[in-house]
C-alpha cells in the first residue's frame, strides 16, 4: 500500500464510519419512535417506492462490492419499517435475483473473476448454485408452516450470529475444501429461503476464510445467489403465491441501478476497506430486531 494511497483510504473510512453512524441513529428512531413512518406493501406511494429504492440500491452496492449485505441488511430494516417477512422475503429475492445475475457477468467483464471453462471460480460457483435447489426449497418450506413473530426472532437471532462469527474468524484462513464449500452453500441457501437473507457473510467470508481471493469470493456469491434466489422464488410462488408487486418492483429498480457502480468500486478498491463495517452493521441490525421483539412483547 503507497504513502500516498493511504490518507486517502483513511479518509474514506471515516466518511464511511459517520454515515453508518447516521444510519444507526435512524434505525433506532425507526424502531421505536411512535411518530415514525410505517408501510404497508399494498399501499405503497410513488415517494415510498422511491425511498426503498433507494434503500435497495445501497444494500446492493455493498452486497455486489463486498458479496454479503443485501438481504442481510434490507430484510431487517424493512421489517423495522412495519413490512411484514411475508411480503419482503419474495420481493428480496426476486431483486436479488435480478441483480445477483447481471452483477456476476459485471464482475467477469470488468476483469474481478474469469468464469471460464474449468476454472476453480466457475466451479465453485457451480457447486454453490446446486446446493441452492435443496437448501432454499426446504427453507421455503418450513417459512410457511411458521408464524411470523418466530420467523421475525429467527432472523434477528440468524443476523446476530452471522455478525458475531464474521467479527471472530475475521483472520482465520482455512485450506480450501470441497466438502466445506459445499457444506456453506446448504447451509447459506437455506438461511435465504427463511430470511431473505444470510447467504453472502457464509459464503464470501467462508470462501475468503478457504483460501479464494477475495475478488472472486465476492463475484462468484454474487452470480450463485442470484441463482439461488431464482429457486428460492419459484419455491415461494408455488407454496403460497405473492401479491406485493410494487414492493418488488422498487426493490428490483434500485438493486439494478448498483450493479456497474459495485462491478467497479470492486475493480479499483480492495475490499477489505469495507468489509469491517458490514460485519459491525450485521451486530447491530441483528440485535435491533431481537430489542425491537423484546419490547413489542
Amino acid at each position: 500500500m503507497s504513502e500516498q494511497a493511504q490518507p486517502g483510504r483513511w479518509g474514506f473510512t471515516r466518511i464511511w464510519g459517520l454515515a453508518l453512524g447516521l444510519i444507526a441513529v435512524g434505525l433506532v428512531w425507526l424502531t421505536f419512535s411512535p411518530g415514525a413512518p410505517r408501510m404497508e406493501a399494498g399501499s405503497i406511494t410513488l415517494g415510498t417506492a422511491a425511498l426503498l429504492a433507494l434503500a435497495s440500491f445501497l444494500c446492493e452496492y455493498f452486497d455486489a462490492s463486498l458479496g454479503m449485505g443485501y438481504g442481510t441488511t434490507l430484510t431487517p430494516v424493512l421489517m423495522l419499517v412495519g413490512l411484514s417477512p411475508v411480503d419482503i422475503v419474495p420481493a428480496v429475492l426476486l431483486s436479488q435475483m435480478c441483480a445477483g445475475l447481471t452483477a456476476g457477468f459485471a464482475h467477469h467483464h470488468v476483469g474481478n473473476v474469469q468464469f471460464v471453462r474449468g476454472s476453480r471460480a466457475l466451479n465453485v460457483m457451480l457447486v454453490l448454485a446446486a446446493c441452492s435447489v435443496v437448501g432454499t426449497v426446504g427453507a421455503v418450506l418450513v417459512a410457511v408452516n411458521i408464524g411470523e413473530k418466530a420467523l421475525k426472532l429467527w432472523i434477528g437471532l440468524l443476523i446476530l450470529a452471522i455478525g458475531i462469527a464474521m467479527f471472530i474468524h475475521r483472520r482465520t484462513e482455512l485450506r480450501f475444501s470441497w466438502r466445506r464449500i459445499t457444506a456453506l452453500g446448504l447451509v447459506a441457501a437455506f438461511n435465504k429461503g427463511l430470511s431473505g437473507g444470510g447467504y453472502g457473510p457464509i459464503v464470501t467470508g467462508g470462501q475468503v476464510m478457504a483460501g479464494v481471493d477475495g475478488k472472486n469470493a465476492v463475484a462468484i456469491t454474487s452470480l450463485a445467489e442470484g441463482i439461488t434466489c431464482a429457486v428460492g422464488l419459484v419455491a415461494v410462488f408455488f407454496a403460497r403465491g405473492y401479491t406485493a408487486w410494487p414492493l418488488a418492483i422498487a426493490l428490483c429498480t434500485g438493486a439494478l441501478l448498483s450493479v456497474p457502480v459495485s462491478a467497479l468500486t470492486v475493480k479499483i478498491m480492495p475490499p477489505q476497506i469495507l468489509r469491517g463495517f458490514i460485519g459491525y452493521v450485521t451486530l447491530y441490525l441483528g440485535a435491533l430486531t431481537i430489542v425491537k421483539l423484546v419490547v413489542a412483547a
